[in-house]
Order: C-alpha cells, then sequence, then structure tokens
C-alpha cells in the first residue's frame, strides 16, 4: 500500500480490536471515494490509535457510539495534560469516519437529523417554488432570501395575520443594524419579495409590503473592481502543469467568458457542443443561454477531461482533487480564484471569483466591443448594468454621457 512494511501494517491492524471485522469495507468505501493508499494507510494507523483508548476505557462494539462521545471530552478537556500515545485530534477524524461508514451500512442505526428550516416551516417551501414559477431565481439568491426569512419568522412568528406594519420595520431595522449598505438593501429586498408572495398568495392583507424600509440606492456609483491583462495571464501561466488542469480550465471560463462562479460548478457534460464550439449557460435567470467556446478555453477543459479529472460517475464537469471525491462548489470555485491570486503574487481589493468576470467586461470594451456585445456576452438583462463597466474606459463614457440640459457654462 505505500512504503511502510506489511509487517507493521500487520501490527497494526491488530490494535484495531472491535473494528476489525469491518476494516475491509471501510478501506473499500475510502477507496471509492478517491482517497490513496498512503491516506487509508493513515487513517487506519489513526484509527487504531481510537480503538487502543475505548479497549483500555472498556468500551466495545454495541458501546461505539457512547465511547465516541466519551473519547470526544477527553480530547476538548482544556485542562487534560497530553502524553505520548493519547488520543489524538486526528485519530477522532479517523473515528469519526469509521462511525459515519457503519452507518451507511447499516451497522449501526443512524442518530435522528434534526428537522430542516424547510421542514420547520413549511411557508418557505411554498415562498421558493413560487419565486422559482413566477420570478425565475436562482437558488444561491433564494438561498439568501431564507436566510433573512428565517429571523424574520423566528421574530414575527409564522402566521401572516399578525404581522403588523410596526412590527416588519422593527424588524428590518434591527436585522440591518450591524451591516453595511448593501447587506441592508439585501435583507430588505429580500422581506419585501416575502411579502409580496404573502399578499399573492391572500395570506396577508394588501400593500404590507410597503411597510419595508427603504435605503437610500445610489444605483451603480461605485467603480468595477477590475485586473489587468497582465494579471490575468500572470493568473493563467501560474496555473501550467498538470497538477493544476483543473484550476485553469476554471480561471479562464471566468476570465474569457465572464461566467460567473455558480454557472463554472454548475456546468455539465451535455452543456458543451463540441461540434458547433458553444457552451449553455443556465445564469440568475434560469434562462439556458449559449456562449462561444473560444479555442483556448476549450483546450484547456478537453485536457482537465483527458488527464486531470477523476474517474467519478457524475455529470457535472469539475470534481474536487481532494477526497471525498464529489462535484465544485460555487464556494470552491471561489477558493480556486483566491489561491490562484495568491501564487501569482497578484494583490487584489477583490479576491473572489466575480473579479475575473469584471475583468473580462472591461477587456472586451477595451479592445473595441460595443456596450451592447458585452451586455450580451455577460447576460445582463438591464443595458443600466452594462453600462456600468464604461466608467473603467473613459473614451467610452464621453460617448455615451448626456449633455448637461441647462445652461452653457461660461
Amino acid at each position: 500500500m505505500s512504503n511502510r512494511t506489511p509487517r507493521i501494517y500487520r501490527r497494526v491492524e491488530e490494535r484495531l480490536s472491535f473494528a476489525a471485522p469491518h476494516i475491509d469495507g471501510f478501506k473499500g468505501q475510502l477507496h471509492d471515494s478517491g482517497y490513496s493508499a498512503a491516506t487509508i494507510e493513515e487513517l487506519v494507523r489513526l484509527l487504531a490509535g481510537w480503538t487502543d483508548w475505548m479497549s483500555a476505557a472498556g468500551f466495545k462494539f454495541d458501546g461505539i457510539l457512547a465511547g465516541f462521545e466519551a473519547s470526544m471530552l477527553v480530547v476538548k478537556d482544556p485542562e487534560r495534560i497530553k502524553r505520548p500515545g493519547d488520543i489524538s485530534q486526528a485519530s477522532m477524524g479517523a473515528a469519526k469516519s469509521f462511525i459515519r461508514f457503519l452507518q451507511d451500512q447499516g451497522i449501526l442505526e443512524k442518530p435522528a437529523m434534526p428537522p430542516t428550516a424547510l421542514e420547520t416551516w413549511p411557508i418557505l417551501r411554498d415562498f421558493r417554488d413560487w419565486m422559482r414559477q413566477h420570478r425565475g431565481l436562482a437558488e444561491t439568491t433564494l438561498d439568501f432570501y431564507q436566510d433573512v426569512i428565517i429571523d424574520f419568522l423566528k421574530a414575527l412568528g409564522d402566521d401572516p395575520k399578525f404581522f403588523t406594519a410596526e412590527a416588519i420595520r422593527t424588524f428590518v431595522l434591527q436585522r440591518a443594524r450591524p451591516h453595511g449598505h448593501e447587506r441592508a438593501r439585501g435583507i430588505t429586498v429580500a422581506t419585501r419579495a416575502f411579502l409580496r408572495f404573502l399578499v399573492a398568495s391572500g395570506q396577508c392583507p394588501a400593500g404590507r409590503d410597503y411597510a419595508v424600509p427603504s435605503f437610500a440606492n445610489w444605483k451603480l456609483v461605485s467603480v468595477p473592481k477590475f485586473l489587468v491583462a497582465e494579471d490575468i495571464e500572470r493568473m493563467i501561466s501560474v496555473c501550467d502543469g498538470e497538477s493544476r488542469l483543473r484550476d485553469k480550465a476554471v480561471v479562464l471560463l471566468l476570465a474569457r467568458l465572464g461566467l460567473r462562479a455558480s454557472e463554472v460548478a454548475n456546468l455539465k457534460f451535455g452543456d458543451i457542443e463540441w461540434t458547433t464550439g458553444r457552451v449553455a449557460v443556465c445564469g440568475k435567470s434560469r434562462r439556458e443561454e449559449w456562449l462561444p467556446l473560444t479555442q483556448e478555453v476549450g483546450d484547456a477543459i478537453l485536457a482537465y477531461l483527458d488527464r486531470g479529472r477523476p474517474p467519478l460517475s457524475e455529470p457535472r464537469l469539475f470534481i474536487t482533487d481532494i477526497a471525498p471525491l464529489r462535484p465544485l462548489s460555487r464556494i470552491a470555485v471561489k477558493c480556486i480564484v483566491t489561491r490562484t491570486l495568491a501564487r501569482a503574487g497578484i494583490k487584489s481589493a477583490a479576491k473572489g471569483a466575480h473579479v475575473l468576470r469584471h475583468s473580462a467586461a472591461t477587456a472586451m470594451l477595451r479592445h473595441g466591443v460595443s456596450l451592447a456585445g458585452v451586455g450580451a456576452v455577460l447576460r445582463h438583462r438591464s443595458a443600466r448594468m452594462t453600462m456600468h463597466y464604461a466608467k473603467v474606459d473613459f473614451d467610452l463614457l464621453s460617448e455615451i454621457a448626456q449633455s448637461w440640459p441647462g445652461r452653457p457654462s461660461c
């Protein structure tokens, strides 16, 4: 399995006591999840350290869960003086993985899970269904709304008939107080959307959504944060090598096509038409739109699929590098960008994936692409949003600026 001798490894397995009959299945599950042979061997060694403690403490297989809780208290004891051979946090991690394996196999009963938010407040499920059907919102937006609405329901109760204008206003002001301007606006948007759903479904008096206070909103007042072309090329160059094939494809999709992090994470094999050279993207509006797949981006994706993607039966394109293998999440895509910026030595005020989307837009403008063309690539529903990027190009800004309607200056 590794550079350890079989004799030493057999000695480790002899210490597994009550875990020994299940260890082959445990190792098989770890292998199927993408763990390397060396990592599996190390996890078994750590598990043996935990079973040593369990046996010394008098716990047997039928008391494995109670023993795990007892060992956790020992590890977390702030006054414990650690001695050689004592149980460690790493051993607890291996024990947790082993117990999860036993539960997955039905050998141990899974603990009762606490009710989810949708089970606790069924009105949330109705709200999400209504927003998908009538507004076409993305799941990430609905998740943000849900966090705000849960606090709303905790504060005001779950009976819409008792949502008074004063209570609504008090909630929004208190919920927004610790946050900045943009977050406060998001709280008002989420609360107002929920109240409009209640009004439309007849659960709340008409006009109750007007009780939500507004915060000052100077649309598109800021200048987009972006990276210059030299920085983008440095990011791409530090992704060279067989170990960075996935990261290079992800960075190119963000920087060349202006995709959002969630759109990259959700790409599937069926979204790419290789014969026509285009890729289907489902953005915030949940509308499927096609973008051209450039040679550079297509080559990077093919290289990842051919030499870098783990053999996981999963329709999503991008997979984690570290076990357990699973599709990339939106947050994982952001982390790839943050790590790439650090490797390239680029200091940027914005470190998330969206800075590459802004960079793609400004690069297109500076290469002569019209605002309408940029808006088509970025899939903006409003031309006002695309005009936001004109601020980084003063020649273009002078073209779209309107003359002052008053008296000419002296």
